[in-house]
């Protein structure tokens, strides 16, 4: 697909496009589609049956996590968010009990407050809220451009699901072989399991 031309070009008109969808949505259509999103993840088995979930905490743009953090902690799972590593492109996990533990951090993004929290190690398992501007129908990403989530995702062995508005949905995305695609994706509309 994405023979001719740069590809960052590419990357970053698609990102442009999506950015500017996610902001003209009206405040009631945005509610309306995070509460569509969020009761489709809560039914998924893989939510249901995981002991540990590890989600960032939404911005303005962003599908809401909020709802889906204080589901998860009321149905006694370990809730584990990211938190930017300074001076690299790393982020590390941290067990949060409430959203008393967050403090605003980078990107004015809320992170775990570390000495508050204990560190998540134990990547082989849990399932893993991954966020982006667009996903396409093969799960494959296309996030804000910093890079954090592809260099966690090559390291972390669970389940992943993907939140998007179905707005935002690309037939298909430029990417890398390194690339990890959502094991699945949820939408307002619909949810695309790709096992």
């Amino acid at each position: 697909m994405f023979v001719n031309g740069d590809i960052r070009q590419v990357k970053m008109n698609i990102r442009n496009s999506c950015r500017e969808i996610r902001r003209q949505m009206a405040g009631e259509e945005k509610e309306r589609a995070d509460r569509q999103i969020f009761n489709r993840v809560i039914n998924l088995w893989k939510y249901r049956e995981c002991q540990t979930l590890l989600v960032y905490v939404s911005s303005d743009i962003e599908v809401d996590t909020r709802r889906l953090i204080e589901d998860a902690l009321k149905r006694g799972k370990r809730v584990a968010v990211p938190r930017c590593v300074e001076g690299t492109r790393e982020m590390e996990f941290y067990y949060i009990t409430s959203f008393d533990d967050l403090e605003k951090g980078t990107f004015g993004i809320l992170e775990p407050i570390r000495e508050k929290c204990e560190k998540f190690e134990d990547y082989s398992n849990g399932l893993c809220i991954i966020p982006a501007l667009t996903f396409d129908e093969q799960g494959y990403r296309l996030g804000f451009g910093k890079g954090y989530y592809d260099r966690f995702l090559s390291a972390f062995k669970g389940e992943t699901a993907g939140l998007c508005y179905e707005r935002c949905m690309n037939k298909e995305l430029p990417r890398g072989r390194f690339d990890r695609r959502a094991d699945v994706v949820v939408t307002d509309k619909r949810v695309i399991s790709q096992g």
